[in-house]
Formats: structure tokens, sequence, C-alpha cells
């Protein structure tokens, strides 16, 4: 029964806002490009469509495979005081401490982010256009999970406290509320990782250290409403569906400040930086001949185009944003 709330509440979100349900998924996919060096540029930008369209499939293969939940999360409290400061790095010696089953258990998603990892760099080295495009899509899925506070609690969904929804709240809703308000870019550039465990888990650290502010700042959003102006109920499939309302949503936001915002910036570097270790990692080898079709003056037109609006956050001004535009079709 472990997460089933949380699984039909994304379910229930993907109802609610359509296929917005993976928005900043989506959004992370199409900012990593940016920030990757220009050898890389053709080959992503040319495919960032496929990225961003998959950027939510992990999460779609949990109703077919009961081993895929663990792989988003890592509940640090389950492995002691302090996990997140104390948990070895790599997987075999976190296995000889915690046991496989303790961490198929209670989450490993930093552990599977390196695993993602080196399965992009084979493809890479192999020079396998689907493979890469596979692995690169759900790796980034995975490093954005790692930089949800939430996904690494075993209080995910504020159960434990009595507040429930806060995942989709917190991950979801307020995103999708406020993203017009969010900014967009960020000058870094993908770089080598020399050491990606240690990347991973100052990303997991990052996020855990949010956790009180996540929790707090709902209760104190929670003080300036009462039951019916905090929640909404709506028939959805003819069923009675509780959720928040959009003014309780931009009150939580308003206290958390550029959290959200700044998170969504930390996972698409992190993408970026993953990625352009991975090819590194595999030789640097040439991507070019994988395109279906060359990069032409026109694609490069587009993407300097792209690229202008992202460096003056306004992707979706222009309509840039593929998040958007697959919303809306």
């Amino acid at each position: 029964m472990r997460r089933i709330f949380l699984q039909a509440l994304i379910l229930l979100m993907v109802v609610f806002f359509s296929s917005w349900g993976f928005l900043v998924h989506r959004t992370i996919h199409q900012l990593a490009v940016y920030e990757l060096p220009k050898p890389m540029q053709p080959f992503f930008y040319k495919n960032m469509s496929y990225l961003v369209e998959n950027a939510g499939r992990p999460d779609q293969r949990r109703s077919q495979d009961s081993t895929e939940a663990t792989k988003h999360f890592i509940d640090l409290e389950a492995f002691g005081d302090s996990a997140a400061w104390k948990m070895p790095f790599k997987w075999n010696d976190a296995e000889k401490i915690f046991t496989a089953d303790s961490l198929l258990k209670y989450g490993y998603v930093p552990y599977h982010i390196i695993t993602m990892k080196n399965k992009l760099t084979d493809a890479f080295r192999s020079r396998n256009k689907d493979s890469i495009l596979f692995y690169a899509a759900d790796l980034a899925h995975y490093i954005g999970d790692a930089n949800v506070p939430l996904h690494t609690s075993l209080n995910y969904d504020g159960q434990l406290t009595n507040q429930h929804g806060l995942h989709s709240l917190w991950e979801s809703m307020v995103p999708e509320i406020e993203i017009e308000q969010y900014n967009l870019y960020s000058n870094h550039k993908a770089k080598y990782l020399s050491e990606p465990e240690q990347a991973v888990w100052d990303c997991i650290r990052r996020a855990h250290k949010l956790l009180p502010d996540v929790f707090g700042k709902e209760i104190e959003a929670t003080k300036q409403f009462v039951d019916t102006t905090k929640f909404r109920t709506q028939i959805r499939r003819g069923k009675e569906v509780k959720s928040f309302t959009s003014a309780f949503a931009k009150s939580y936001s308003k206290l958390l400040g550029q959290t959200i915002n700044d998170q969504l910036l930390n996972s698409a570097k992190m993408i970026a930086d993953f990625w352009y270790t991975a090819w590194v990692d595999a030789g640097k080898p040439e991507l070019s001949f994988l395109l279906a079709q060359p990069y032409e003056k026109k694609d490069k037109a587009a993407f300097k185009e792209e690229y202008k609006a992202w460096q003056k956050n306004q992707l979706i001004e222009k309509k840039l944003l593929l998040s958007r535009k697959q919303a809306a079709q």
C-alpha cells in the first residue's frame, strides 16, 4: 500500500491540469538543453520535443512496474539521524550497511541517478541514438525528483502532520499557477562532474534542508484561511475530489519566496551537468551523424532565437516553452 495515496494524487493532478501535470519536469528538460556546450546542442535541440514529451515517462511507468516508485525518492529518516550527511555515496557501500531490501523499500533515487548516468554514458559510447534519448530523458526526470524536498522524507505528502496534499501543492499546483512569474534563465553552463555521486548528495542535502519551510509555511498560510477558503470540492468522473484553492496556493507560494523557482533552476543545471558528464565520459562522440535530418541554417536560426528569449526570460512570453505548447494542443 506504500505511496498509493501519492500515486492517486498524481493521477488526479493530471486530471486537474490535463497534460500540465508534469509542467516542471518538461520545463527543466528544455532549459537544460540551452546550458549544453556547442558540440552537444544540435543533437539535443533537434530532439528537444522528444525529451520534453517524455519527461514524465518514469511516473507513467508506475502503474505497470511495481519496482518503479522507489526509484523516485529516498526517505532519509528511515536510515537514521542526519542520513543525508552520513549515508555512503555508492550503492554497494550503502547496501552493506542498510541492506538492499531497506533501500528498495525506503527509496534510492541518489543511487538510481548514478545508474542512469552510467547507462547514458554507455549509450553515448555505442552511439545509439534511441538509447541516448531514452536515458537522457529518464535521467533528467530522476534528477528533477531528487530536487523536490518531499522526495527526501517519510512525510512525503504531509500525511504524518495532517497536511495531506502538500506534495502536489508544492510540486505541481504552485508552479502551474506561478510559472509566468518565474525566472527560467540561468547563466550556468554545463560543467564536468569529476565526482557525480558528490553532486547527487549535495542536491539531496539541499532539498532536505528545505523541509522545515515546506511544512512550516503551509501551517503559516493555513492561519489565514478557513476550510471553505483553503479547500474546494469538485466533481471529477462522478466523484467528489478535494483540492486546495488557488488563493491558498498563492498565499503558500508567497511565503515560500523563491524556493520552488530556485529548485527548478537547480534541477536544470544538474541535468545539463549530468548529460555533459556522460558525454565526456563516453569520449565526446560526434553526435551530428545521429541526426535524421542535418542541422541546417534554419535550425541554427531557430535555436538562436530561443536562446536569446531564454536569456531574457521570455520563453513563455514568446510562446517558446514547449511544456506550454504541448498543454495547449
